[in-house]
């Protein structure tokens, strides 16, 4: 009797100790998906800081422009 109590208790620290083994084989998954995601949110920020950057110096063109052509018309009215 105290036999087969015995081999039910090995038979659930077994499932036990498979379950932790799984469980742990999932947290490093995620871990190592954790850290893709957060180098690509970095590589996203560095993105949208290069592109604001890039945008700021596009109007500031465009502005340099539009005086340039305004300058020209004035020009050519007093033509």
């Amino acid at each position: 009797m105290s036999f087969e109590v015995f081999e039910k208790l090995e038979s659930k620290v077994q499932q036990a100790i498979d379950t932790i083994t799984l469980l742990q084989m999932e947290i490093e998954e995620l871990k190592e998906q954790n850290n893709v995601l957060k180098n690509e949110a970095q590589q996203a920020a560095g993105n949208h800081d290069s592109l604001i950057r890039e945008n700021q110096h596009l109007k500031e063109e465009q502005i340099a422009w539009q005086e340039r052509l305004r300058s020209l018309l004035g020009k050519m009215e007093e033509v």
